[in-house]
């Protein structure tokens, strides 16, 4: 297939799991209300369920990937991730559902691990990094339309047809890869399925010091988005009462991601994947301090295009960190890509999502928690990288990164 072509699925299979959260934000009070759930902060553990499951299996199917090629695994957690969309619709309880959003993450995995595996497969360096950059670009449209989408098909009935219409858009990439995607993984780097196999690979991913420093500083800073995701209904309906229009904010925030991923894919040529990442998380850790000193300092809720100002920037930095911490990860372990996505994607997800979860749960009415943890989370984040680098930060190691 082409260039755009391939960078479009990709793109839309990484969709699919920003879909199965940010889809349902505007539906989860109905769904508590629906479920009989009485602690609101409860309804949270919806989204958390699908992390913890999507961030689980990401450590078998890159082993699995690296045995039997991309192709088959890669349908086969797509066929989960749609059964168990389409089963929410008929469970009776709030346990049920977390069983099957559990299930569903289970699924989506496969699209997250072997996604990047795929890429890795085809392209390396800077060219790694620049199409990372333009799927990130494409991925991060869904939270700027997901919200408004599942506001707009509350309007037609209740939450279960935001799981339908998951299902639907699953079945419609499904077909896609199924008649388009070939096998990319090459033949000479196929590893045995053995459990010597998966630990030496697993070994050869924990002890690259570039590659897990830079995994765990990601895994952060992805912490603070999960965070957020956590929060955001009640930030945005709770503290700021915006109603119908928190899909609207929502979308503004995800728009400056989708910009900066489309900035990186332009400069990331030219600057090379260090010296664009470096710069923006030090604007991250600086843009956050200066976020959490106004609200500490505030008596009543900063002003609420203040608030938005802020997290925009915040987030603006946000996409200029996420692809390229992911290329830098990758880059040394081409030869056990699926294994090292798998791993990568794991400690990424399960820390970002455990993270998230504890910011989620700080949540006391205030948005001092969430800013807090934006903070807190640039400044490890940093550390990390400082380590990876041997505390030299925007040296380039060669012309490819």
């Amino acid at each position: 297939m082409g260039r755009a072509q391939f960078i479009g699925m990709m793109a839309a299979l990484m969709a699919l799991n920003a879909l199965a959260i940010d889809i349902m934000l505007p539906g989860l009070q109905q769904i508590g209300e629906s479920l009989g759930v009485e602690n609101p902060n409860h309804r949270q553990y919806v989204v958390s369920a699908y992390l913890f499951g999507f961030g689980i299996a990401q450590l078998f199917y890159g082993p699995i990937s690296d045995r039997f090629g991309r192709r088959k695994p890669l349908l086969i957690g797509l066929g989960i991730y749609i059964v168990s969309a389409i089963a929410v619709v008929f469970v009776p309880s709030f346990a049920g559902l977390l069983a099957l959003r559990f299930a569903q993450g289970l699924g989506s995995a496969a699209t997250r691990v072997i996604s990047v595996s795929i890429v890795r497969d085809v392209f390396g360096g800077r060219a790694m990094a620049e199409v990372m950059s333009l799927i990130m670009m494409v991925f991060m449209i869904v939270p700027v339309i997901a919200p408004g989408t599942g506001q707009v098909v509350l309007l037609f009935g209740n939450w279960h047809l935001i799981f339908v219409f998951i299902a639907i858009a699953a079945i419609i990439v499904t077909s896609w890869v199924a008649r388009k995607l070939p096998e990319t993984l090459d033949p000479s780097d196929v590893r045995p399925l053995t459990v010597s196999s998966i630990v030496g690979g697993f070994i050869i991913v924990l002890t690259n010091r570039v590659a897990l420093c830079y995994t765990i500083a990601s895994t952060f800073i992805f912490g603070a988005l999960f965070g957020f995701i956590n929060s955001a209904q009640q930030v945005y309906v709770g503290i700021y009462e915006l109603g119908h229009w928190f899909p609207v904010a929502f979308a503004a925030v995800a728009l400056f991601m989708s910009l900066s991923a489309f900035l990186s894919s332009r400069l990331v040529g030219k600057l090379g994947m260090r010296k664009l990442s470096h710069a923006a998380l030090i604007g991250f850790v600086t843009v956050t301090f200066l976020w959490l000193m106004v609200q500490l300092l505030s008596a009543t809720p900063m002003p609420f295009l203040l608030f938005l100002a802020f997290f925009a920037l915040a987030m603006f930095q946000f996409g200029l960190i996420a692809s390229n911490f992911n290329s830098l990860a990758m880059e040394p372990l081409g030869h056990v890509a699926g294994t090292a996505s798998s791993v990568l994607g794991f400690m990424g997800t399960v820390g970002g999502a455990l993270i998230g979860a504890s910011i989620g749960q700080a949540f006391n009415g205030t948005a001092t928690p969430m800013v807090a943890g934006f903070f807190t989370v640039s400044v490890i984040g940093l550390v990390f990288v400082l380590i990876a680098e041997k505390g030299k930060l925007f040296q380039a190691h060669n012309a490819r990164i």
